[in-house]
């Protein structure tokens, strides 16, 4: 998580999305290493989530498994995972630790730190909520629009690690005008509704520290081995994020509301690998509504 440091004046309240267990991690299946082979052992599931530093997800419609292993995986451990490759394995390298990109859309701050606020939301009493990432609420329960502000939003659910990264806050003030839809910098998106994604889909994100970027889905139900633990059921992408832009949105320009923003590695200079929190489940968990 960055330390909060730039004032924020926009408009839009603050962060929300609590869990229930998502969809557990991929499981693959790897031929098994022959007992006269000198190569290194092929990595069993249960190897590879004991793994810091590495992530894997699947392609339901054509069946591939896409491994990616960050710079603190050693050459040993990548040599082990290479030796998973085959016509539905794909093995690659990312750029830099996967981390958390806690701070994002616009920006909300708790304590030191900021986040981004991914979608307003209809809570299930019918009063306006958020959801963000479930992360982000490590720093704090209140959280406000500028940093030493007024709080404007209370933590109520959060799920992180495990079985999801996603956190529902409501707002304090019942009455707040919470429209779905999401402040790109130079204009706004109304968010219609909220799916599920597809593997190679183009695909938004804003966040609070680096601004609107796109990108495309590269797989789905990822599976994150974070410092922080392991966390299951994520989307994997290719657009880029920064410290700060957890929690922000993911989403379509025809305004269909798709994940939260969770972590990955690299950066917007070189690029990355990013994960985020699918919204279908989050609204399920919460019976929350979006796109009112």
């Amino acid at each position: 998580m960055r330390n909060a440091h730039r004032k924020i004046t926009r408009k839009k309240a603050i962060i929300a999305a609590a869990g229930v267990a998502l969809a557990a991690a991929a499981a693959f299946a790897i031929p098994q290493a022959s007992a006269h082979n000198s190569r290194p052992a092929v990595p069993s599931v249960d190897q590879m989530r004991g793994m810091v530093g590495t992530a894997w997800a699947t392609d339901p419609e054509t069946g591939q498994t896409l491994i990616t292993a960050d710079s603190t995986v050693n050459s040993d451990q990548w040599a082990s995972l290479l030796t998973a490759r085959s016509d539905k394995v794909q093995v690659q390298r990312a750029p830099g630790q996967f981390r958390l990109f806690a701070e994002g859309g616009d920006a909300i701050f708790a304590g030191q730190g900021r986040c981004s606020l991914g979608f307003n939301v209809t809570m299930s009493n019918g009063a306006p909520g958020i959801l963000t990432a479930g992360h982000c609420t490590a720093a704090g329960n209140q959280w406000s629009l500028t940093q030493g502000g007024r709080p404007v939003a209370t933590v109520q659910e959060s799920v992180f690690p495990g079985n999801g990264d996603f956190a529902l806050l409501s707002y304090n003030n019942a009455n707040t005008n919470a429209p779905s839809a999401v402040d790109t910098g130079n204009g706004t998106v109304q968010i219609q509704r909220a799916a599920n994604p597809r593997v190679n889909q183009n695909v938004l994100r804003m966040g609070s520290t680096t601004g609107l970027n796109d990108g495309r889905v590269t797989g789905l139900n990822a599976t994150v081995n974070y410092p922080e633990g392991r966390v299951t059921g994520l989307i994997q992408t290719t657009v880029c994020a920064e410290g700060g832009d957890s929690g922000g949105p993911l989403f379509t320009q025809d305004g269909t509301a798709l994940g939260l923003t969770s972590g990955g590695a690299g950066d917007c200079t070189q690029g990355g690998v990013t994960f985020f929190q699918p919204v279908t489940e989050a609204l399920q968990a919460f019976g929350a509504q979006i796109g009112q």
